[in-house]
């Protein structure tokens, strides 16, 4: 406090005196933002494929532009102060007048008077001051360390001065040479500029802590992956999979990674990107015991630097659905795991990782290893992601072997044998990958456990040490309040609670709902099956809807649950609604209406719902279970933390205890439900954590 009154009772004599040193720093930043960005060229190996080089090369501009920014700000009250420059002739008197202020500012400016005294001269003789100005720089730097709180305070005073710079505004024409020959004297000088901050080499380090993460993006070593999946947004997509082999690829190409996803081209792939797919090539391949060569066609996409390689074979991929049934699911994925490989060869596209993906692409690292182990695929590392382990491949020895063509040693209890006389798909991937992740941290704990282990838990506690979990990310491309087409109205983290409520009305008369800002609307956007919950949230459904509450279902799935919710939408219509299909633009509707999203799963891998949801500004209510639990901490009454409702056990009881504190604290304490609600959305749930995580992984398999 004794600072300021200081410095505001002195602004002019202070001004004056700062525009002696002003000049000097002008030009030390620049030469540091030079090599700051000659960073940029240290990648000779940046090109394997060229549609995958262009999201690294724009990281140079961008990384130029901070810099610059930052140079900028600093020249401000360098080019205010050249201009009083040649004011310091008649500014001799007012040093004197400085005295008083010199007591005021301890013995920190008694070092810096005489400095001043010394300058006065110099200024009215230019050539001399360079060479006089070397030693007196010297001097300053210990001085300006100490001075650091007065320092910041002459700041705002800069601009006051910029008045006095009108009248010698001649003379600086004059001064402006000094300045040029005075350059090499200024590198050490630089800390007196900083009469906004502290020396040059303080005053350059929060640039570099600024611009590093750009850096980092940009200089990570490049890696090479080939995702290998069943499904991916948006050519196929029927759960949180096809999310994430789009999401995940695009986020790693700007950490200079050169991504390939390789799909099977269904015939449900909607015709405008099948007319936008180029011809690759064609050959056939032997596979399993059929006795047969197969074609494989490869159909190539590109889009945002990610290249998309479709494996085309209408016998297996002809039908309308990605998933019929085991009896027919065997053989196409056999046929996939091994084409893909194939086609990597043919290519010649030889991956760093294999990163595949459930147990459709499970195979894939055991022909890795086997079939393809002396083939150039074959010195790729793999990776096996499992995103839902309820879903395993499982069928018999004889049937999966006559399809793969795999070696009878693979077929052991240790790899894929499961029981007696079954073969797991699944599990084979798992012993022979060389890392397996799980969409949660949580999740790769649990499926350890006989309660969520599958029957897998003893052979995943085998391989535990390979395990990792690593969350899922939503994409703000895809998931954006501010730009969402489907939304009545757009809004961000600013707006939120002026702009949100519009949304709810707009969907409460979408869907036949009495209309009123005063209902408490709850959402609940999910695949029919049991491993959601669902059987306690129809139990509940009459004690839930009180009068101030409204519900809304989407979703398809197990006949059961598809009536259940038929039912009560035809009991307690205007409160209830129950929309049995799967419609995206309305499931970002109602995330933006609801004021809650309900997720009780039994089990939950990841969840992408709840991410979507918080980042929409609705307050998710879950189960404390996988993702759910990485991702939703509870609301604490006491000290007012935590994002969102949560319950432990799998209970109705639990779950209605759970949507009333939701309800009570939405009616009796908006105030507080609002902070949440913001609290929410500035969260980041996005995919950036999570892919340079997965990038830190292909590292550690790839040390070279």
């Amino acid at each position: 406090m004794v600072h300021k009154k200081a410095r505001s009772s002195k602004k002019k004599t202070t001004a004056k005196k700062v525009v002696k040193k002003a000049p000097t720093p002008a030009r030390t930043v620049a030469p540091v933002a030079e090599p700051v960005t000659a960073v940029q060229p240290t990648e000779p190996a940046v090109v394997e494929t060229p549609t995958a080089a262009k999201p690294a090369a724009p990281a140079a501009p961008k990384t130029r532009t901070s810099t610059r920014k930052t140079t900028s700000t600093r020249k401000k009250p360098a080019s205010a102060a050249k201009k009083p420059a040649p004011v310091v002739e008649e500014t001799a008197p007012v040093v004197e007048e400085v005295a008083p202020v010199v007591e005021e500012t301890t013995p920190v400016v008694e070092e810096v008077a005489p400095v001043a005294e010394e300058a006065a001269p110099v200024v009215e003789e230019p050539a001399p001051v360079v060479e006089e100005a070397a030693p007196v720089a010297e001097e300053p730097a210990p001085v300006v360390e100490e001075a650091a709180p007065v320092v910041e305070e002459p700041a705002p005073v800069v601009e006051e001065a910029a008045p006095v710079a009108e009248e010698p505004a001649p003379v600086v024409e004059e001064a402006a040479p000094v300045v040029e020959e005075a350059a090499p004297a200024e590198e050490e000088p630089a800390p007196v500029k900083e009469e906004t901050a502290p020396s040059v080499e303080e005053d350059v380090s929060p640039v570099v802590e600024e611009v590093k993460p750009m850096y980092e993006m940009s200089n990570l070593p490049r890696r090479s992956i080939a995702f290998i999946g069943s499904e991916c947004h948006p050519f196929v997509k029927t759960g949180g999979l096809g999310d994430v082999m789009y999401a995940l690829p695009r986020q790693l190409v700007k950490l200079n990674c050169d991504v390939r996803v390789i799909l099977p081209r269904y015939a449900c792939i909607p015709q405008k990107f099948q007319e936008k797919m180029e011809y690759r090539g064609a050959f056939y391949m032997d596979l399993g015991n059929t006795g047969r060569n197969y074609y494989v066609g490869i159909m190539e996409y590109v889009c945002d630097g990610v290249v998309y390689d479709f494996i085309d074979n209408q016998e297996f991929f002809s039908t309308g659905n990605p998933y019929t049934n085991l009896v027919d699911d065997i053989p196409k994925y056999c046929f996939f795991s091994k084409a893909a490989l194939a086609a990597l060869n043919y290519l010649n596209w030889i991956p760093d990782i294999v990163h595949c993906h459930d147990w459709q692409a499970g195979l894939v690292p055991v022909y890795l290893r086997t079939l393809f182990k002396d083939s150039p695929v074959g010195h790729a590392r793999s990776i096996l992601t499992i995103h839902n382990l309820r879903f395993q491949g499982i069928y018999n020895i004889p049937t999966i072997k006559y399809w793969s063509g795999l070696p009878n040693e693979v077929f052991q209890m240790g790899a894929l044998k499961d029981g007696y006389q079954d073969a797991n798909m699944l599990k084979g991937g798992i012993a022979y990958a060389d890392r397996v992740t799980t969409v949660s941290g949580t999740y790769a704990g649990e499926i350890q456990t006989a309660e969520y282990g599958e029957h897998l838990e003893g052979h995943l506690r085998y391989h535990s040490g390979k395990l990792r979990g690593i969350v899922n990310g939503i994409d703000y491309d895809m998931w954006n309040p501010a730009t969402d087409p489907a939304l009545a109205e757009h809004y961000d983290l600013g707006n939120v609670l002026d702009h949100k409520m519009a949304n709810k009305l707009a969907l409460q008369k979408e869907l036949g709902l009495e209309q009123d800002e005063g209902k408490f609307v709850i959402g609940l956007i999910s695949r029919l099956t049991n491993q959601k919950g669902l059987d306690l949230v129809s139990s509940i459904i009459p004690m839930v809807l009180d009068g101030n509450t409204q519900v809304v279902v989407l979703g398809t799935g197990d006949r059961e649950y598809e009536d259940t919710f038929r039912y009560y939408e035809s009991a307690h219509r205007g409160t209830f609604c129950a929309c049995i299909q799967y419609d995206e633009a309305r499931a970002h509707r109602i995330y933006a209406g609801a004021d809650a999203l309900l997720v009780p799963s039994r089990f939950e891998p990841c969840g992408l719902t709840q991410l979507n949801a918080m980042h929409y500004g609705t307050l998710p209510i879950v189960r404390e279970t996988g993702g759910l639990k990485d991702t939703v901490e509870p609301y604490n009454t006491f000290t007012g933390d935590g994002n969102g409702f949560t319950f432990d056990r799998y209970d109705a009881g639990l779950l209605l205890d759970a949507i009333n504190r939701a309800k009570s604290l939405y009616f009796d304490n908006r105030y507080h439900w609002d902070e949440i609600v913001q609290r929410d959305m500035a969260k980041d749930v996005s995919w950036e954590k999570s892919a340079r995580q997965y990038k830190d992984l292909y590292l550690e398999l790839t040390p070279w």
